[in-house]
């Protein structure tokens, strides 16, 4: 057998580290409110204008003005949910500025021989020679976890891309992200929140490769030799697709589906010299619901919205001055209020308990934690590896589990309709 062994027990050692709450390594203490205490709290915040849509059955949604950083309007922004394929714009974040897209790599076995079953995939062999461009078309515009392990193997491998994504959420201060993989696949504990995945979206928009990749339609794809295949954006409000029209202004810029997170959407679009942002997550089941209510949200932001005064604010990353945010002065409040007002359905919500100082420590944290956990299961025969939630467990802020995450996803369409029956991954 090939020496995949090694690089197997190498990404299964990410996977375990980073699936260890890292409350368990840095001690909790006063949760930290970021972007404002009103974003804390539950239900929708907003201010100085009426007439949101009626129809947002999203267990959390953000509207966020992409340039000055205003939240304009939000439905529980920091509550944790499983993000599926938005998690890519982090990935993105942390290693697309690595690789000049000029850049040749011919494909292993190996490197994809750790994608999950039931994973998005774009479509990558092993033996091809692909430019770091086509791979990060492959992420962007058919959600790849095949291309997103490649290019994780080229960072270093599974373990170091897992543990810089969650330096790189440290430094953007989104505190309510934990990744377990980069791909956004379904793993017990790998959460996000409406907040953050906006946070992402707005850092990576200022990268021209980020934006071009996000809001390119359709693609030439290499498929050996010199035959190619057309690969097409699975964003519906991009391309218009299912029986949708194309979103005006709309520029990308990630979608996700999973089994278990259903529908998650992070849409950005320019109008009259003002561009939003939004993210929408886990709506109720219907063929396009993430993508109707985006729609209805950027519509209000554009109309009644634009007298909205800000109830909060996307921070900046540390690394570029932005503030160190300090203990909630409401604590208890935000998150008790979120929790007793919250969408249908279980999740967390309120505050994050991640600490800031987690992002200086967090790749010897995770890596140390996850050398542990791979000991540890050689000793014990049958043992799982690591401290992670079981399945049908949603992680709490600071590491406690609540009912209603963490199922695994299994083989279907990579951007399947929400209550299609169908179900995929990423």
């Amino acid at each position: 057998m090939r020496d995949s062994s090694r690089l197997t027990r190498r990404a299964a050692l990410g996977l375990t580290a980073a699936a260890l709450p890292l409350s368990a390594a840095v001690p909790a203490s006063a949760a930290t409110v970021i972007g404002g205490d009103r974003l804390a709290r539950g239900g929708i915040q907003v201010n100085g204008a009426t007439g949101l849509p009626r129809k947002i059955t999203a267990r959390a949604w953000l509207l966020a003005d992409c340039d000055s950083g205003e939240v304009l309007a939000s439905y529980n922004a920091h509550r944790r949910l499983a993000p599926a394929s938005t998690l890519k714009m982090l990935f993105a974040d942390t290693v697309l500025t690595k690789f000049e897209r000029t850049e040749r790599y011919k494909v292993k076995d190996s490197d994809i021989s750790d994608v999950p079953a039931g994973s998005s995939l774009v479509g990558i062999k092993p033996g091809i020679t692909y430019t770091v461009e086509q791979l990060w078309q492959g992420v962007f515009l058919r959600s790849g976890n095949d291309a997103v392990h490649v290019l994780s193997h080229m960072n270093g491998g599974i373990a170091k891309t897992v543990a810089e994504m969650q330096a790189k959420a440290a430094d953007l201060q989104a505190l309510d992200t934990h990744v377990v993989s980069p791909d956004g696949f379904d793993h017990p504990g790998q959460l996000s929140s409406a907040y953050d995945l906006t946070l992402f979206a707005r850092h990576g928009l200022k990268d021209d490769d980020f934006r071009g990749y996000c809001s390119t339609r359709t693609a030439d794809f290499p498929a050996g030799g010199k035959k190619t295949f057309q690969i097409q954006n699975t964003d519906r409000l991009l391309t218009g697709a299912w029986g949708l029209d194309v979103y005006k202004g709309l520029f990308g810029v990630k979608n996700g589906y999973t089994s278990h997170a259903g529908n998650t959407f992070t849409g950005g679009a320019t109008r009259g010299g003002r561009t939003l942002l939004v993210t929408v997550m886990h709506p109720a089941p219907s063929t396009n619901a993430v993508y109707e209510q985006t729609a209805a949200l950027l519509d209000w932001g554009f109309g009644k919205g634009s007298s909205a005064r800000s109830v909060g604010t996307l921070v900046d990353p540390l690394s570029e001055g932005g503030v160190s945010a300090g203990p909630s002065p409401t604590k208890g409040k935000g998150a008790a209020g979120a929790a007793g007002t919250g969408a249908a359905g279980s999740g967390s919500s309120g505050p994050s308990a991640w600490r800031l100082a987690e992002g200086g420590a967090v790749t010897l944290a995770l890596l140390g934690a996850g050398a542990w956990a791979l000991r540890r299961r050689r000793r014990t025969s049958g043992a799982g590896a690591g401290a992670e939630t079981g399945a049908g467990t949603e992680v709490a802020a600071g590491g406690a589990a609540v009912p209603g995450a963490g199922a695994a996803a299994v083989p279907g369409s990579a951007d399947a309709p929400a209550g299609s029956g169908d179900t995929a991954a990423g």
